[in-house]
């Protein structure tokens, strides 16, 4: 039994790293196109808004992988 677990908790460290690298991917497309004038702002807006989502996504993962503790 606690080696599907191991396994599940290495699956979400795995899909935690790739959103944490999608998330700072976006950030710098979105850093590259803000100094562009000719960019399209409708574009920025939605990567700006899918950049939002991973973070969301991530925020979740991560307290998803915090162990509960009775008080």
């Amino acid at each position: 039994m606690t080696e599907k677990i191991d396994t599940e908790s290495f699956k979400q460290l795995e899909r935690l790293r790739e959103l944490r690298v999608s998330h700072r991917d976006l950030d710098y497309l979105i850093d590259r196109l803000h100094d562009d004038p000719m960019v399209d702002q409708l574009r920025v807006r939605r990567l700006k808004k899918r950049k939002l989502l991973l973070k969301d996504m991530i925020m979740t993962l991560e307290s998803e992988l915090i162990p509960d503790l009775d008080a």
